[in-house]
C-alpha cells in the first residue's frame, strides 16, 4: 500500500534571492531521506512561495520492507572440537545474539563454511520516520546564517509559524522546529488571511489557489509573471527585458502576481540608460522596456502581490517611488560631468588598492607603463593605451558609481565621451572589466583589450608578489577569475604573446621592495594561470591527459598552448594514437634510464636490421614533411602526418634489440629513437596519453 505525503513549512517572508535554491534543496533532502530509509516512492514535487516551502511525494510506501538480517560468526572448523562440542567462540557468538548454538545456521562463504545468525527485522511504519526525515532535510538547507525568534531555541532562516504534514488523509504525529504538525496552511496575507484546512496532497495546490490566492508552484508563478510582463510591454508598443535572475527574485516576492505598467518622465532618458535600469532593477525590482532598436522607453513594469480594485493607485505609488531615484541618477550624472576624469585622478591617491601595493592611483601609474608595452606587441595604439590606463579607474570616485556600484566602467565611458577623449579610450573605460564571468563577451576594441589584460596582470603579479595567492575557497582579489580572463583574452583574441614576458613586464613596474616574492613571482604566477587551462579544457570535453601532454613542454604562450592542445586532442582520436603513445612511453622509459643525454646523431652505415632501416627512412621523411607544418604552428596536420609511423615503429620494437651489447650499435639505435621521440615532442609529450598500467 502507498499514500501521498505532503509537508509544508510556513514562515515569515523568506530571502527572495535564495528561495529557489532552498526549495530545490528541501526537496532533494526529502528524496535522500526517503532513499536512506529504504522507502519506495513515486514523483516528488517541490513548491515555494514567499512564506512557505513545501514538498509533495506521490506513492510513498506505508512501511519499510521487512529485512532479513544475517550476522556471520566463526568458521565451522573453529566452532566445534573433534567431538562436535561447541567452542568458546561458538558459544560467545550465540550468546551475543541471544540464542543457543543449536539455533545458529551454517552458511557457505568465500572463506569456507561459517556459523550464522539469521533474524527478520520488521520494517518501520513510514509515519514514524517522516518527522526525522523532514527535520534532517531542513537542517541541511544551504543557510549561511540562521536566526532564533522569541524565547525559542530552534533556529531557521526565518521564524517558523506553522507546519503541515499529511500522509494520505492523516496528520503525521511529528514536531519540527518547535511546531507540531497539523493539516492547516494559510492563504494570501491580504486576500485570504486565514487558516486553510488541507485534506490531502492532491488538493494542496488547488486549495491554496482558490480560495487561498496563493500560486504555490514556483515555476508556474514564474511563467505567469513572464507572460504578464511581456503582455504589459506590448501594450505600450515595447519589449520587456526579462533578466532571469530578476524574474526569479520577483517570483520569490509575490504569491499572487499582477503585472502593472508605470511611466517616468522622458527627461530622464538623457541619463545613461544603464543607470536608470540599475535603479529600476536593483532597487525597485522593476522590468524595463525597450523599443525595437533596443533603446530604453520611459516605462517600467512592476509586479504587485495583490489584485487591487484600484490599479491606478498602485501604479501611481510606484511612479512616485521611482521618480526621486531617477532624479538622483540625473543629478549625479550632471554633477559628475562638471569634473573631468583627468582631474579626478588626484582623488585616487586616497583610495587603497591593497595595503602593501599602494593606492589605486599607484595602480593606474603602473598600468600606464605596462599598457603601452603590451600595445607595442599587439599593434594597438600606444598613446591611447597609456591614456586609457591613466583614466580607467577615475570613475570610482564619481557620485554615480558611489550610488550605483554596477555603473563602474560604464560611467567612465560616458564621462570620457563628455571629456572628448578618443572613442577607443572611452570604450576602454568599460571594456577593461571584460570578461566579467565565464562566457561573458570580450573587449571589442584594441585599447579595451590592452587595458583588460594589463589590469589583470598587474593584480596577479602584485598579490602573488606579496605572498597572498588564493587558498581553498578564499580568493578575495578574484585571482581565479582574473587568470581565466587573461587566458581568454590571449587565446580568443588571437594574441600570440609570451605570458612569462608579460608577467615580467608587470613585475618590473613595482618597486622591488614592494614585492617580497620578487624573484619567484613570475614563475609562481605563470604556473597558477596556466593551471586554469585544465578546467577550461575539461569543460570542452578534452581529457586531462591531453592538457598534461602539452603542459609537459613548459610553454608560456597561451595561444600556442591552446593550438597544441586541440592538435593533441584531435590526434588522440585517431586509431593509431594509442599504439604511438605507448611507443613514445616505451622510448621515454628507455632514454630516461641512460646515465647522460641520449645520442642524437644516427650513423646510417651502422643500421643492420631491415626494421631499423625502415624506421630511419620513415623518420627522415617525417622530419621533412612535418617540420614546415610545425614552423607554421599547424600542429594538427603535423601530428596527423606522424600517425602513419605506427606500423614501422611496431615493427622496429618487434624485430630490433635496442640495448645491443655493441656500444656503437646501441647508441645508434638510441639516437634513432631519440629522433623519433623528438618528432612528437615538438608538439607535446605524447607518451602521457598512454594509459597507466
Amino acid at each position: 500500500m502507498a499514500q501521498d505525503f505532503l509537508v509544508e513549512l510556513g514562515t515569515e517572508e523568506l530571502p527572495p534571492k535564495a528561495l529557489r535554491q532552498l526549495m530545490d534543496a528541501f526537496a532533494n533532502g526529502i528524496e535522500q531521506g526517503l532513499k536512506g530509509a529504504d522507502l519506495a516512492f513515486g514523483e516528488i514535487r517541490a513548491y515555494a512561495a514567499p512564506r512557505r516551502l513545501a514538498v509533495a511525494v506521490s506513492g510513498l510506501a506505508e512501511k519499510q520492507d521487512d529485512k532479513q538480517i544475517e550476522k556471520l560468526g566463526p568458521a565451522v572448523k573453529a566452532a566445534f572440537d573433534k567431538d562436535g562440542k561447541p567452542s568458546k567462540a561458538a558459544e560467545g557468538f550465540a550468546r551475543s545474539n541471544g540464542v543457543s548454538v543449536d539455533q545458529l545456521q551454517r552458511k557457505d562463504t568465500d572463506k569456507g563454511e561459517r556459523l550464522a545468525f539469521v533474524s527478520e527485522q520488521k520494517g518501520a511504519a513510514t509515519e514514524t520516520l517522516l518527522g526525522g526525515i523532514v527535520e534532517k532535510s531542513l537542517a541541511q538547507l544551504p543557510i549561511p546564517k540562521r536566526m532564533r525568534w522569541g524565547a525559542r531555541r530552534e533556529e531557521f532562516v526565518r521564524p517558523v509559524h506553522w507546519l503541515l504534514m499529511l500522509f494520505g488523509n492523516n496528520v503525521v504525529d511529528a514536531a519540527v522546529l518547535g511546531q507540531q504538525a497539523g493539516n492547516s496552511s494559510r492563504g494570501h496575507r491580504f486576500h485570504c488571511n486565514r487558516e486553510l484546512e488541507i485534506h490531502s496532497a492532491q488538493d494542496y495546490v488547488q486549495q491554496l489557489r482558490d480560495p487561498g490566492y496563493v500560486i504555490v508552484d514556483f515555476n508556474e508563478r514564474r511563467e505567469i509573471i513572464r507572460d504578464q510582463v511581456t503582455a504589459e510591454a506590448h501594450n505600450v508598443n515595447g519589449e520587456a527585458v526579462i533578466d532571469d535572475d530578476l524574474l526569479d527574485e520577483v517570483t520569490a516576492l509575490v504569491e499572487w502576481p499582477v503585472a502593472l505598467t508605470g511611466r517616468f518622465e522622458e527627461r530622464f532618458l538623457d541619463v545613461p540608460a544603464e543607470a536608470l535600469i540599475s535603479s529600476m532593477k536593483e532597487h525597485q525590482k522593476y522590468f524595463h522596456v525597450v523599443d525595437g532598436d533596443g533603446q530604453l522607453l520611459p516605462f517600467f513594469i512592476t509586479v504587485a502581490n495583490i489584485e487591487s480594485q484600484d490599479a491606478a493607485q498602485v501604479i501611481h505609488g510606484n511612479e512616485r517611488v521611482i521618480r526621486p531615484r531617477l532624479a538622483d541618477a540625473a543629478f549625479f550624472f550632471d554633477t559628475d560631468k562638471k569634473t573631468s576624469l583627468e582631474a579626478r585622478r588626484e582623488k585616487l591617491k586616497q583610495v587603497i588598492f591593497q595595503q602593501k601595493l599602494g593606492t589605486v592611483y599607484d595602480k593606474t601609474e603602473r598600468l600606464a607603463a605596462l599598457a603601452p608595452q603590451i600595445a607595442a606587441l599587439t599593434g594597438a595604439n600606444k598613446d591611447w593605451a597609456e591614456r586609457a590606463a591613466k583614466l580607467c579607474k577615475s570613475d570610482l570616485v564619481t557620485e554615480m558609481v558611489f550610488e550605483f556600484a554596477d555603473m563602474q566602467g560604464i560611467a567612465g565611458y560616458y564621462y570620457a565621451e563628455n571629456d572628448k577623449e578618443p572613442l577607443e579610450v572611452a570604450k576602454a573605460m568599460y571594456e577593461q572589466y571584460m570578461p566579467k564571468f565565464a562566457g561573458d563577451e570580450l573587449p571589442k576594441c584594441d585599447t579595451g583589450t590592452t587595458i583588460a589584460l594589463a589590469d589583470r596582470l598587474d593584480t596577479l603579479v602584485g598579490i602573488f608578489g606579496i605572498g597572498q595567492p588564493p587558498s581553498g575557497s578564499r580568493d578575495p582579489f578574484a585571482l581565479r577569475r582574473a587568470s581565466l580572463g587573461v587566458i581568454r583574452l590571449l587565446v580568443e583574441k588571437q594574441l600570440d604573446l609570451d605570458l612569462r614576458d608579460l608577467l615580467a613586464k608587470a613585475r618590473d613596474n613595482y618597486p622591488r621592495t614592494a614585492l617580497g616574492e620578487y624573484n619567484g613571482v613570475v614563475e609562481a604566477t605563470l604556473n597558477y594561470i596556466l593551471e586554469r587551462f585544465r578546467a577550461r579544457y575539461e569543460d570542452q570535453g578534452i581529457a586531462t591527459e591531453v592538457f598534461m601532454a602539452v603542459a609537459a613542454r613548459k610553454l608560456s604562450r597561451p595561444l600556442d598552448i591552446d593550438n597544441r592542445v586541440h592538435a593533441v586532442h584531435a590526434f588522440s582520436q585517431l586509431a593509431e594514437a594509442e599504439a604511438l603513445a605507448a611507443a613514445n612511453k616505451r622510448v621515454s622509459n628507455i632514454l630516461a634510464k641512460l646515465d647522460g643525454p641520449a645520442p642524437t646523431q644516427v650513423d646510417e652505415s651502422l643500421l643492420q636490421e631491415a626494421a631499423e632501416k625502415q624506421l630511419y627512412a620513415a623518420v627522415k621523411d617525417a622530419q621533412q614533411q612535418v617540420q614546415p607544418l610545425y614552423d607554421e604552428a599547424r600542429y594538427t596536420e603535423g601530428l596527423a602526418g606522424l600517425a602513419g609511423l605506427r606500423e614501422t615503429v611496431d615493427s622496429f620494437f618487434d624485430h630490433v634489440m635496442v640495448m645491443a651489447d655493441d656500444e656503437a650499435l646501441r647508441n645508434n639505435r638510441l639516437a634513432l629513437l631519440a629522433q623519433l621521440r623528438a618528432l612528437f615532442l615538438e608538439v607535446a609529450d605524447i607518451s602521457l596519453l598512454a594509459p597507466a598500467k
